[in-house]
């Protein structure tokens, strides 16, 4: 008995081991290392690489942005239309067989005998007939018309300007209908703005201060750090994030979609971050001494030339 104890017990112990090195491990810096937020009509696309971030990027899998070829909140999905199709049953082709059974039905033979086959014969004529000047007419037409639509605007690759689109970036918006995507230039009071809002956001998010969140980050960057603050509450846990410091960073890239501005940055960082027990004031994750060095791609947005704000996360891969 005492036997089949001590196996049991070293049994349950084994599994209690392979449990906690399985779960996956979340860190306490802001979206716990994950990849989330929106990249307007490039949430889908990879950033570039850089120096400070040579991989490549994780994909965004938690975004309120529809997915490219996905329909957009409240739109209705339009059902496939049904190819029409023709054949011998249908049509015009239809038509004759049915008369040329009703003549054989009433007693007139197929088609009327011979009389009935010249008139189908000289029906055929006049109909490829009729369709052959219908076809001379469209090619005239459509040859007159030519000179004039090969003046219009937006041919040949070219940007509304009159030039190819400017940066090698396509001028299609996000779904095909979005605004033009037009590249823009960072200026130095842009990067010390993305280095103030690396440092203000992780001190806040440590700190649980969900206004000063709401500042520094977009409505929905924003409602994705209060969730996972509030599931930390509800397992008794918050965190601890201290001695933010940037230590590389370099753009990716930097856009306009409208009247909203968009730049991607990758920024390798240290931070001293843990999560602590609430009741108790134990580390379960973590170090508070320790500094933590990590590699990240943020994306911010600004409308209307207003503040930059947090808009994405990426985690490399």
């Amino acid at each position: 008995m005492i036997r089949r104890f001590g196996t049991f017990a070293r049994t349950a112990l084994v599994a209690g081991l392979v449990t906690v090195l399985a779960a996956p491990v979340v860190e306490a810096r802001p979206g716990g290392g994950r990849s989330m937020g929106s990249r307007g009509g490039s949430t889908f696309s990879a950033p570039p690489p850089t120096a400070t971030a040579p991989r490549p990027a994780q994909p965004i899998q938690r975004s309120e942005t529809p997915g490219i070829g996905q329909p957009r909140p409240g739109m209705a999905t339009a059902a496939p239309a049904q190819p029409r199709r023709f054949g011998f049953g249908t049509g015009l082709a239809a038509g004759l067989l049915g008369a040329g059974l009703f003549g054989l039905l009433t007693g007139h033979g197929f088609l009327g005998g011979i009389a009935g086959l010249a008139s189908f014969i000289g029906l055929l004529l006049q109909i490829g007939l009729i369709a052959g000047l219908v076809w001379f007419a469209l090619r005239f037409f459509r040859r007159r018309s030519e000179p004039a639509m090969a003046a219009g605007p937006g041919l040949h690759g070219r940007s509304p300007l009159g030039g190819a689109a400017p940066g090698g970036f396509s001028a299609r918006g996000f779904g095909g209908g979005g605004p033009a995507r037009q590249p823009i230039q960072i200026a130095p009071e842009d990067y010390r703005a993305f280095e103030r809002c690396l440092g203000d956001l992780q001190v806040s998010y440590g700190r649980g201060d969900l206004g000063a969140l709401r500042r520094l980050a977009t409505p929905e960057m924003a409602r994705y750090l209060e969730e996972d603050l509030a599931e930390d509450r509800r397992r008794g846990i918050r965190n601890e994030i201290t001695d933010a410091k940037l230590l590389q960073g370099d753009l990716a890239e930097a856009w306009r979609e409208g009247t909203t501005e968009y730049a991607t940055v990758a920024m390798r960082y240290e931070i001293v971050e843990a999560y602590v027990e609430v009741a108790s004031g134990r580390v379960v994750q973590g170090n508070r001494t320790a500094p933590t060095e990590v590699t990240e791609i943020w994306t911010f947005r600004r409308d209307m030339k207003g503040p930059w704000l947090l808009s994405a996360i990426q985690q490399t891969e």
